[in-house]
């Protein structure tokens, strides 16, 4: 099955440096992918090559085997920016309207759903509108162009916990139902736990881990071991930290190493905080893997 989205080579300069470089992964159609990284790694650039508003400098960034951006694509994919651009004057109807009127394919009691689960007032202007307002408006006009690719850039991040739970709720549900792939960038580490069935860690303008979330957990262990214990292979060490009198690790290997070290699978926060404590450390070896050196600058604040 030819992937949803596929980079090859991928590369975006600005004029203060690659904000990508070298970048190589794919994402399988009608998986939930959490793209995940510090501030400035190149998370908001990842996505918005993929909604076509940036072109590469070098390489590609395939979407379901294209790599131009041509109409019938733009009509499979819908993007939310993290700024969430909207018409302030409009009121909340006029713009579903205009998103009914500019998409040949438009579900209007979808969109309508989300916008009454915020409770929002029809005639509304958006400009009057919290900032987690205009993320349910946002999200209503991307969910009802039924799109086959949905691309997110932090858009929980001024919701409130009910509003995060129900729109995570919603999201679920349309990629169970229809099979959309969600690509959703998040600093909030919880909220994509349980969530996402893929994974990539952006990391200083690389990638760092890419593929399916379960693969990339057994592959991985998390050790705890008395302050003074010895014997990791340094190749295999992503982080490893002494607090009081007990040491943990994290290591890249599925299978316990023994010795005075205590070993379990680690969860989702625990693998990323490991490789976001140590962003020098050397990229994983599996397929889509990419070192970060030190030429992987990102300068996302220049577009």
């Amino acid at each position: 099955m030819t992937p949803a989205l596929e980079a090859v080579g991928l590369g975006r300069r600005y004029r203060g440096g690659w904000a990508l470089r070298d970048c190589e992964f794919a994402v399988p159609a009608g998986r939930i992918c959490g793209v995940v990284g510090p501030n400035g790694a190149g998370k908001s650039t990842l996505l918005a090559l993929a909604a076509r508003q940036l072109s590469t400098t070098e390489g590609e960034l395939r979407v379901f085997g294209e790599s131009a951006g041509t109409p019938e694509q733009r009509s499979r994919v819908a993007y939310v920016a993290q700024d969430k651009p909207l018409y302030p004057g409009l009121t909340v109807t006029e713009t579903l309207r205009m998103g009914r009127e500019l998409n040949p394919v438009w579900d209007q009691e979808a969109a309508q759903r989300i916008v009454d689960q915020g409770e929002l007032r029809p005639k509304a202007r958006v400009g009057s509108l919290s900032g987690g307002q205009r993320t349910r408006v946002c999200l209503a006009l991307a969910l009802a162009k039924l799109p086959d690719l949905l691309l997110l850039d932090e858009p929980m991040a001024d919701l409130d916990p009910l509003a995060r739970n129900q729109l995570m709720g919603t999201l679920m549900s349309v990629a169970a139902e229809r099979g959309t792939t969600i690509v959703i960038s998040s600093h909030i580490l919880p909220e994509l736990d349980g969530v996402i069935d893929h994974l990539l860690l952006v990391q200083r303008g690389g990638i760092r881990l890419a593929g399916e979330l379960d693969e990339v957990l057994d592959g991985h262990q998390l050790l705890t071991g008395p302050a003074g214990a010895t014997g990791l292979p340094a190749d295999l060490v992503v982080e490893q930290r002494v607090g009081g009198r007990r040491a943990t690790a994290l290591v890249r290997t599925g299978e316990p190493l023994g010795g005075p070290w205590e070993s379990e699978r680690p969860n989702l926060e625990d693998l990323l905080l490991g490789y976001l404590r140590a962003p020098a450390g050397p990229a994983d070896p599996r397929p889509g893997g990419t070192p970060a050196t030190d030429e992987h600058r990102n300068d996302e604040a220049a577009a």
